[in-house]
């Protein structure tokens, strides 16, 4: 008995186990009201402007009955501490698709939903270290590397229960929501709560993050059988999304970040005219980013930018200099609490795809 005690003692004071004890916690916008802070920066310089004015412009997108919202993901922020907001938004009607990149889906929320957790660390620490009892780091953030990989072969498993053939990210992503409802192991996870409320998540570099590894272990095992094996379509998932566009007509961003998802759902606007669709432009866009301008890249231009390729008017758009962190929160807890979502009508943009 005495050896086992002693056993149990040495797993929770092993190096591991002491590296990660701390979980992030992930804040919760209905808990306080950022309306005052919102309100008084309005008054303010700099960021602080910048970011009422955004609060300003999503607060327009949720009070205009004709806008449909859009939000892409980029970065780490859902490890960070921003996997609830964003499930809140889903859950309250604040947004009506989604475009993020894979480790914003797979690598953070349908990692939590296994589960498992992201746990705060320190960026100073020795990455040898963090190595030698695999652990992973994004900035201050530490992953369970074993657990990662548990969540690659879930969703390997996943491939092989689904028939053979071409999906669409968005397709993949609505099964496992689906498979997510038999199986979670945490409430309210983004992948599923989409599921649930017919919001579509598009990841258009899917297999940039868990999901790869897991596919990938799905056609080699197939390939070895000599069986048929599942693949995704980058393209589908571009008509898919531009159907919303067309459907949509008058549209809102909400982009964290930039990348792939922001330019993926800015040029569902040229995508619609090269189809024959005379689509209007974004109506409403916020961005928030740290990103630079001056290498032409900005995450995928600034927005006044993109005016000029014809995908974002430049009547009611904001770019946030900004850690996203910091400062969305505010802004989704001012919209939350200003209240316009409980007027909204859902759109329901999944039944488009049923």
């Amino acid at each position: 008995m005495k050896a086992a005690t002693n056993a149990k003692a040495k797993v929770k004071t092993s190096p591991k186990a002491q590296l990660l004890n701390k979980q992030v916690k992930h804040i919760d916008i209905t808990s306080f009201d950022a309306r005052p802070i919102i309100d008084q920066m309005a008054g303010m310089s700099f960021t602080s402007r910048d970011t009422a004015k955004a609060a300003e412009i999503y607060n327009m997108m949720l009070a205009d009955k004709k806008c449909s919202v859009i939000l892409t993901l980029a970065g780490s922020t859902s490890a960070g501490g921003c996997m609830k907001l964003y499930t809140d938004l889903v859950k309250n009607n604040m947004v009506d698709a989604i475009v993020a990149t894979g480790a914003s889906i797979i690598d953070m929320d349908f990692f939590e939903a296994l589960g498992f957790k992201h746990y705060q660390g320190s960026q100073f620490m020795d990455d040898k270290v963090l190595r030698d009892n695999y652990i992973d780091r994004i900035y201050d953030t530490y992953i369970d590397e074993e657990q990662l990989q548990a969540c690659d072969h879930t969703i390997g498993k996943i491939a092989d229960s689904l028939e053979a053939r071409p999906y669409s990210s968005r397709e993949f992503i609505w099964e496992m929501g689906k498979w997510l409802v038999k199986n979670s192991k945490k409430k309210d996870s983004l992948i599923q709560l989409a599921y649930e409320h017919g919001v579509p998540i598009f990841c258009p570099a899917f297999t940039d993050s868990s999901a790869g590894f897991g596919l990938v272990v799905h056609q080699v095992e197939r390939m070895k059988k000599k069986k048929p094996y599942l693949t995704i379509d980058s393209i589908a998932d571009f008509r898919e999304l531009t159907d919303i566009k067309i459907k949509a007509g008058t549209t809102g961003l909400l982009m964290i970040g930039g990348g792939v998802p922001k330019n993926f759902a800015q040029d569902t606007v040229v995508c619609a005219e090269i189809l024959g669709h005379d689509a209007e432009m974004h109506k409403y866009a916020v961005q928030i980013t740290v990103a630079d301008v001056r290498d032409g890249a900005c995450s995928s231009s600034t927005l006044k930018e993109a005016s000029s390729w014809g995908k974002v008017d430049t009547t009611y758009e904001q770019m946030v200099y900004a850690e996203a962190t910091s400062v969305l929160p505010l802004i989704a807890s001012d919209a939350y609490h200003r209240g316009h979502w409980k007027k909204r009508a859902k759109r329901g943009f999944a039944k488009l795809f049923a």
